[in-house]
């Protein structure tokens, strides 16, 4: 229904991160703040892809209230539910996924594993 906001609120967050440190985030030393528009592109694509999929469903509509649980009594907590317990663990493993990705791209582009390949 509706968990796709947790990743969506994560990548408005990561824009606004990376829009406001914009200058830093290239000239830093950490893998993981250099690699924050990878991260910012996986958030958007996955967030879209689900609405996507939500609508297909039939579970958003563009009429108001737009999530088709709020149209039943009780589906504001049916929403908050499956936010917590599906949207919350969702944009953690896709964090998760974007850190190991962004560890191991810095680690192969090295100066010190460039040497290794060479010997």
């Amino acid at each position: 229904m509706c968990c796709f906001l947790v990743p969506l609120t994560e990548a408005v967050a990561t824009s606004a991160y990376r829009k406001i440190n914009k200058e830093s985030l290239e000239k830093s030393e950490s893998a993981l703040k250099r690699h924050v528009p990878a991260l910012e592109k996986m958030l958007w694509g996955g967030s879209l892809m689900l609405m996507v999929d939500h609508a297909i469903n039939g579970e958003l509509s563009l009429n108001f209230p737009f999530f088709t649980a709020l149209s039943v009594e009780g589906g504001f907590q049916i929403m908050l539910r499956e936010m917590l317990t599906v949207g919350v663990p969702m944009a953690l493993v896709l964090t998760a996924a974007w850190a190991i990705y962004a560890l191991l791209k810095e680690r192969k582009t090295s100066p010190t594993a460039q040497l290794n390949n060479n010997l």
